[in-house]
């Protein structure tokens, strides 16, 4: 069961699952008031939170996380829930992010892509405005509903969080998750959302970003094949690629990542998160 952290406000309850939060965690928050709110929104992370309602107006979630480089200890939630007739009613609650153990490996990859040409800059700098336009979307609804799965049945090849270093130069971090996958194996949607970008990057490869609301979002990178266009809205399970090596890989499989307003979780964990079913409106069908 979710940690229940009682607010002074009266009948006002907090919950978050997982119950203990750590380092590149993604997190569900839960806020019932015994009145209905018109909107709830917070602050977390130094992020904007704004938390929607699954049918029932008095209960609230928030789908959040926190980023694989933030520091461990107490943190801070601040709520403001504006009610019909005006009144905000203001909390904070504070919650400890635990830390969280990550490996550290060395990999070789050639030397083109640890110092590369002019020509290579000019294309890794124009992927960067491609990648900012895609992350900036904004939409104020989720797009999602229920527990988001897995892109592909498969082993996992590499963890997420792994600290990596390349040719003994490059020190970087591993913020998604690996997946043993043959060439040309089906990757498919994690949930419901707006492919926000389809295209191929210098170090991704071919790259699909999908938005899921609220800037909350899903990357799958060195395909071989994208099947999917930007602004194409996309279900969960939808085929959306195959697996390839393209970009900066050893070798063919599958890298996923999760964002969520630039802070990278575990897609291992978001997988095991157990989410609402949201109500859907005919235009978003």
């Amino acid at each position: 069961m979710p940690a229940i952290a009682e607010s002074s406000l009266a009948g006002e309850s907090l919950s978050w699952t997982p119950q203990s939060l750590r380092v590149g965690a993604p997190c569900l928050f839960k806020v019932e008031l015994s009145a209905a709110p018109s909107s709830v929104t917070g602050k977390w992370q130094g992020r904007d939170l704004v938390f929607f309602s699954s049918g029932r107006r008095h209960v609230w979630y928030g789908l959040a996380g926190v980023d694989v480089e933030a520091k461990p200890g107490k943190n801070k939630l601040e709520l403001d829930a504006t009610m019909p007739d005006g009144r905000v009613l203001h909390t904070i609650r504070e919650i400890t992010v635990r830390p969280s153990a990550y490996k550290t490996v060395k990999l070789k990859v050639p030397e083109r892509f640890v110092q590369p040409d002019p020509e290579a800059l000019k294309k890794i700098e124009a992927d960067k405005e491609l990648k900012q336009k895609a992350f900036s979307r904004e939409t104020a609804e989720p797009e999602w509903s229920g527990t988001f799965r897995a892109p592909i049945d498969s082993t996992v090849s590499e963890a997420f969080g792994t600290r990596r270093t390349f040719n003994g130069k490059l020190a970087s971090i591993h913020r998604g998750l690996d997946y043993h996958a043959k060439e040309g194996t089906p990757i498919v949607a994690a949930n419901a959302g707006t492919v926000v970008l389809a295209q191929e990057l210098y170090y991704e490869g071919n790259c699909v970003i999908i938005d899921h609301g609220q800037q909350f979002m899903t990357l799958y990178m060195h395909l071989s094949q994208i099947q999917v266009s930007e602004g194409q809205r996309v279900r969960e399970g939808q085929q959306i690629g195959l697996s390839g090596a393209t970009g900066l890989v050893t070798g063919p499989h599958l890298h996923v990542a999760v964002r969520w307003q630039g802070a990278y979780l575990d897609p291992a964990q978001l997988w095991a998160l157990s989410l609402p079913v949201l109500a859907r409106s005919p235009e978003s069908e």
